[in-house]
């Protein structure tokens, strides 16, 4: 599978299809959102695994409303069993990469207390108190732990933005998924930064008014997933089926060459038509009464026409003679 490198403003592209999309169902997106929010907090309350295995079946709701987002772009509703749809398909690949992801993080904070030492871990964990003179130390120490996080966690995130959707739509692997997943990102470093930076702004806007902004920027966020794995994945847009012609002009591309085509291919298809029509139709003589008529309405014989079944009998019958 080809991974297409894209320009830099598709990451801005991104979120405004992912609005469009949303905007196409906003109701069926804030139901869907809804109940994911509900069965994360509710497995979250099982003491001391319940984060770990949502982490574990995240995958698996995340790739279910990526099918409901195929099934948008194909003319269909979206529905609450979108997300539970990859249950029934792929469920324990997607749960394997949700076990990578889980297995990474875990790692990745077992290095930051490392680093950190007992002193940030007693102080992050169970809030103990620490002397000024020891607090520059621990705040030294927490800053080169949270780099260190960062730099880890940026690669885990790539290795597991695709995935899901390698996995429900192509049967892959998990790790070759994720192997995908990674070096998709990474080829497409820019337009990711632009539309991570993009997502902060919002994210940051839409937290102002007591989170109601979240409403949109959250499904609009999934969609945004969906419309960059084609973009990247397939090198084509989003295209609806009954797609109204006024919103043709706002469609998602890499650039504009695709559209022009598209354009110039139904001009050259009316051209054809119209030049088809006007082309005047072959006339041939009648051998009898000789008036030219359509050679598709003549009756032919031995290379010679005629207008009417009567004609060609009276020509018959003249000739008869003469022999």
């Amino acid at each position: 599978m080809e991974i297409h490198q894209v320009y830099a403003k598709q990451g801005l592209q991104w979120i405004l299809s992912g609005f469009y999309l949303f905007r196409r169902a906003p109701l069926a997106w804030f139901f869907v959102c809804f109940t994911l929010l509900l069965i994360g907090m509710s497995i979250s309350l099982i003491p001391m695994v319940g984060q770990f295995i949502f982490t574990l079946i995240s995958p698996v709701f995340l790739a279910g409303i990526m099918l409901g987002c195929k099934d948008m772009e194909q003319g269909k509703p979206l529905e609450m069993g979108h997300l539970f749809a990859a249950f029934k398909t792929n469920t324990v690949p997607l749960i394997t990469l949700g076990g990578i992801y889980l297995i990474g993080q875990i790692l990745i904070i077992g290095l930051v207390m490392l680093i950190g030492g007992s002193q940030m871990t007693d102080m992050m964990l169970y809030g103990k108190r620490v002397d000024e003179s020891e607090l520059m130390g621990v705040m030294s120490s927490f800053l080169t732990a949270s780099l260190i996080a960062l730099t880890l966690s940026i690669p885990l995130m790539m290795a597991s933005w695709f995935s899901p959707l390698l996995v429900v739509f192509h049967n892959m692997p998990p790790v070759i998924a994720m192997q995908k997943s990674f070096f998709a990102c990474l080829r497409n470093f820019i337009p990711f930064q632009l539309y991570g930076f993009v997502l902060i702004i919002l994210a940051i806007i839409c937290v102002m008014p007591y989170g109601v902004g979240l409403v949109v920027l959250i499904p609009t966020i999934f969609a945004s997933i969906y419309v960059s794995y084609k973009d990247i994945f397939l090198g084509e847009p989003i295209r609806f089926k009954n797609y109204q012609p006024d919103f043709q002009q706002a469609n998602w591309s890499d650039d504009d060459r695709e559209s022009n085509q598209q354009e110039n291919e139904i001009k050259r298809e009316a051209s054809t038509a119209e030049t088809t029509r006007k082309e005047p139709e072959e006339q041939v003589e009648c051998a009898q009464c000789h008036i030219r008529v359509p050679r598709h309405h003549a009756i032919a014989e031995q290379e010679q026409f005629f207008c009417s079944e009567e004609h060609r009998r009276q020509h018959h019958a003249a000739i008869k003679p003469e022999k």
